[in-house]
């Protein structure tokens, strides 16, 4: 049996992520990701058992790398806005590093594969966040609200202007890029719009 290679392994699974990026999850398979790869289909099957292992695999990896760097830093102690800050640059800078993963996560919680995905690596990201909420509502800074309340509120308006920066174009079809500026005075407008 042909040993594994890390560096081939590697480029498989960039190389997965791109072209799911590019072409959707309905267009992958193997035989195109071994095409782009430049290697046999056979050297793939040396990795994973099959499409969907692969496509897992690399979910469940590339979940678990952005749950560590969403909670790096960051201390459920916190106030709402020095924790919320802390999120708001924890997450900006996982999208700005890895531009690729946002849109593959896209993808993903889109899919049949959804479930799996979000159960691999949610767990202590949820335990975490659910007791800053909880901190953050037992002092009275917020109301209470669910999780899903939270999280619109909090971080859609910072993946929406992530989109929009990573499309180059806002609404109106004209250029867009994020600037610290409208980063911060979003953030600014998010964090008033949750205080109690």
């Amino acid at each position: 049996m042909r040993k594994r290679d890390p560096d081939k392994e590697d480029l498989v699974k960039q190389t997965a992520i791109a072209l799911i990026v590019k072409d959707g999850l309905e267009r992958f398979s193997m035989n195109r990701l071994a095409k782009a790869c430049n290697i046999s289909v056979a050297t793939l099957y040396i990795y994973y058992k099959d499409r969907d292992d692969l496509i897992i695999n690399i979910a469940m990896e590339s979940g678990r790398l952005m749950s560590e760097a969403i909670i790096k830093d960051f201390d459920p102690e916190q106030s709402l806005e020095d924790g919320l800050r802390q999120q708001w640059i924890n997450r900006y800078k996982f999208m700005v590093d890895y531009p690729h993963l946002s849109l593959f996560f896209d993808q993903l919680r889109s899919s049949s594969y959804q479930e799996e995905f979000l159960r691999g690596f949610l767990k202590d990201f949820i335990i975490v966040m659910g007791k800053f909420m909880r901190n953050v509502i037992e002092r009275g800074e917020v109301e209470e609200m669910t999780i899903e309340t939270y999280w619109s509120i909090a971080y859609a308006p910072l993946y929406a202007l992530a989109r929009f920066d990573n499309e180059g174009k806002g609404l109106d079809g004209k250029p867009f890029k994020l600037t610290e500026e409208v980063l911060w005075k979003t953030f600014d407008l998010v964090l008033k719009s949750l205080k109690k």
